[in-house]
């Protein structure tokens, strides 16, 4: 049976219903797909689609976010195939449009990222387990927003995620909601990632920084080298999955969340 939908960009999108060959783009749609249930559906994810790892090891690989493999994701004949605006060239998506049926994200809030767990559980026919992930994310932000609220947490915050140059997450973006639910106010008002210098850094005066995970790994030592810049503010090594990551993986930020206010009143 064939149906119809619409993804985020306003594309119509034409599948074989349900869906029985699906490749992901997107490491935490690849996540949200195997929460949902899908396991033998999906043939083909990139190499950081790594949660769960024991699935990763086993999918076919078809090159990074942002440098698919066109040829392995042709020799794969999907059904569907599952991007992100963000994290995905668009030239790459347009190619691959010509070929296969390919659904688009574009999520900036948890509400966008609540919508689209709805879409893609009706889109592989897994609507109740979507909900049901939908019902313990609204449950525990919801929480985490009274909280917040509760012990008056309301830190203005820088969010780092490249080094060299130095990159945080501004406005319109889905950290920034993230951020903004759990009582912390952006200290970065550029729209998207801008870049920083250390000087500039400062010169806004952060109560706290956040040096993400993902994508760049910052450790021990670049938080002692901003430290010597910002000596007022607080800094800290978060997990980057926690914030940015806006499938299932939210079901397990929270109690992440939880416990980073814990260190913050």
């Amino acid at each position: 049976m064939q149906r119809r939908f619409t993804d985020q960009l306003g594309h119509a999108v034409t599948i074989n219903y349900p869906p029985k060959r699906i490749i992901s783009l997107v490491p935490s749609q690849t996540e949200l797909l195997f929460d949902l249930g899908l396991d033998k559906e999906i043939i083909g994810l990139t190499k950081f689609c790594i949660h769960p790892i024991e699935k990763f090891a086993e999918r076919t690989k078809i090159g990074g976010t942002k440098k698919l493999d066109i040829e392995k994701i042709r020799s794969l004949q999907p059904d569907l195939i599952i991007g992100n605006k963000e994290e995905n060239q668009q030239e790459q998506i347009e190619a691959l449009m010509e070929e296969f049926p390919v659904w688009m994200s574009d999520i900036y809030t948890l509400d966008d990222a609540k919508e689209t767990i709805t879409q893609i559980g009706e889109l592989v026919d897994r609507q109740p387990e979507a909900a049901y992930l939908n019902h313990l994310i609204t449950s525990g932000f919801n929480d985490l927003q009274t909280l917040a609220a509760q012990n008056g947490l309301n830190k203005k915050v820088a969010y780092l995620i490249w080094r060299e140059p130095f990159m945080a997450a501004g406005k319109d973006t889905f950290i920034d909601d993230i951020l903004m639910l759990n009582g912390l106010r952006n200290a970065v008002e550029i729209s998207r990632y801008p870049e920083l210098t250390l000087p500039e850094l400062a010169s806004i005066k952060p109560d706290l920084v956040f040096l993400s995970s993902e994508p760049y790994p910052f450790k021990q030592k670049h938080l002692e080298e901003i430290a010597a810049f910002l000596p007022d503010a607080k800094i800290m090594l978060v997990d980057g999955e926690m914030f940015s990551w806006y499938g299932s993986r939210l079901v397990k930020a929270v109690q992440y969340l939880f416990q980073l206010q814990k260190e913050l009143y």
